[in-house]
């Protein structure tokens, strides 16, 4: 069949005519702080829509739960925010104390406290190192690491691990604190404010870091709160929502500290926002240690747990935002019968195409760092 000469260059052109690349980031980028995969739509460099690919480390961490007793669950959620463990320790023991009403010492409410605020320190230490180093600060993350370091050390002595620490038990604590660990903690504190002035030095004025953060990203505070934001990200476009100080827990209502708030919405502010953040957890971490009570760590609760029958939800404010559990008893088995978890990282990270569009591959990096995610805890 014989064709028209004219009509070859035209079908090139349509063959080879495209307005938009579609490109993979990921599963294995540098820089998506866990595996995760991005599907960028782009016109030339610039974002036009962004598609996040997750569950390459599904581990079915709720159905485990389900499949196991009521005190090894806090071993499994250790293993969601691995860099945030202690947190996730406080919210599903202090649900488990709720369904079955239980008292929890004072001194160990202190302590949990301490173990919580010097937990948002090290998360924000390795958020501050690893965001920073996305946009090109290298020198941010050896400083930040070596403050993290600190905080490693004091958990180390205090439950004898630096990662997963199975640090909470149902009703308090598996142990009270060495001697001389609340000191040791105050001096860390004296030793972390004087950093932070290092870290604002670093990044706070400069040039290049505010350009690559100052209206990056601007999302409104009904925006954020449509999307389900929570922690930094939301509190960064104005949204005054902390559980800390909405629905206090452990014993943040016998403290005084500042929930700090952003104006403009942008990476930048989400950065400001965590930095305040360092010195609002060493205010606590202070007010805890100078007025730790005397007593028991561990509340009266049978051997065997098996709460009674009924269902409940808690939350607390991990360093990435709000984390809940649901859980539900049927009253007889010493397992779970329904077992939810509600992670930050994951309702976060539905922000990102949000957030993306508009602006160029080299920001989404960036983006991806503001919201500080965690896939261990997206995928559960």
């Amino acid at each position: 069949m014989m064709t028209d000469a004219t009509e070859a260059p035209r079908r090139i052109g349509q063959a080879f005519d495209t307005d938009e690349l579609v490109l993979n980031m990921g599963p294995q980028h540098p820089s998506t702080h866990g595996v995760l995969r991005v599907v960028l739509r782009l016109d030339g460099e610039r974002v036009v829509d962004a598609d996040c690919v997750i569950g390459y480390i599904h581990r079915g961490v709720e159905k485990l739960c389900e499949n196991r007793d009521w005190t090894q669950i806090v071993l499994l959620t250790d293993r969601m925010d691995y860099v945030a463990a202690a947190t996730s320790n406080l919210g599903y023991v202090e649900a488990v104390e709720k369904l079955m009403q239980v008292e929890v010492p004072r001194r160990a409410r202190y302590i949990r406290t301490i173990l919580a605020e010097l937990q948002r320190i090290a998360s924000h230490c390795l958020w501050l190192g690893t965001h920073a180093m996305d946009i090109g600060a290298m020198t941010v993350l050896l400083y930040s690491f070596r403050e993290r370091e600190h905080v490693l050390d004091l958990f180390e002595e205090y439950c004898g691990a630096r990662l997963t620490y199975n640090s909470m038990r149902i009703g308090g604590l598996p142990l009270d604190i060495p001697t001389g660990w609340d000191k040791r903690v105050s001096a860390f504190c004296d030793v972390m404010e004087t950093k932070l002035d290092e870290y604002e030095e670093l990044l706070t004025n400069n040039r290049i870091w505010v350009g690559r953060t100052r209206d990056i990203g601007v999302i409104s505070g009904e925006e954020a709160t449509a999307l389900g934001l929570c922690g930094p990200p939301l509190r960064g476009s104005g949204v005054s929502r902390d559980v800390r100080k909405d629905e206090p827990n452990a014993a943040y209502d016998e403290f005084e500290f500042d929930i700090p708030l952003g104006t403009r919405g942008d990476t930048y502010d989400r950065y400001l926002i965590r930095l305040e953040e360092f010195k609002q957890s060493i205010r606590i971490i202070r007010q805890a240690v100078e007025g730790l009570p005397e007593g028991p760590v561990m509340g009266k609760v049978p051997r065997l747990i098996k709460p009674p029958a009924g269902e409940t939800y808690h939350a607390v404010e991990s360093p990435k935002g709000e984390i809940g559990f649901f859980v539900v008893s049927d009253g007889r088995s010493t397992n779970p019968y329904r077992f939810r978890v509600r992670p930050p990282s994951f309702c976060n990270l539905q922000a990102l195409s949000r957030l993306c569009k508009g602006h160029l591959v080299a920001d989404v990096v960036a983006l991806i760092g503001t919201i500080d995610i965690v896939l261990g805890e997206v995928d559960r």
